[in-house]
């Protein structure tokens, strides 16, 4: 007797799906010294001297300003990191998270 092989069924990849993104923001205060601000950007999101200048008078000048777009962790990570270098000298320095559409 002859053994029935059911054919062979195509594989079907699995698309993997990226991550939700999160933007951060930087929020404009009057306190805060700009230079200060430029440092922190250049420390926490690795920014040249130039790009963390700019973002900085962006929010200035707008009120907020996107600085970068990260998964959520390491955006709430950076966010709390640029949180805390202005809250340990007392600055009211504020990043927030917010997911990007």
């Amino acid at each position: 007797m002859a053994e029935i092989v059911a054919p062979a069924r195509p594989q079907t990849k699995k698309k993997t799906e990226r991550p939700p993104l999160w933007k951060v923001i930087l929020l404009n205060d009057d306190f805060t010294p700009r230079g200060f601000v430029t440092k922190v950007l250049m420390s926490v999101f690795r920014m040249t001297e130039g790009e963390a200048e700019t973002v900085m008078l962006a929010a200035h000048l707008k009120g907020a300003c996107v600085v970068a777009v990260y998964t959520r962790e390491v955006a709430e990570t950076k966010a709390k990191m640029g949180n805390d270098a202005g809250a340990r000298l007392g600055y009211p320095l504020t990043f927030t998270t917010e997911k990007d559409t």
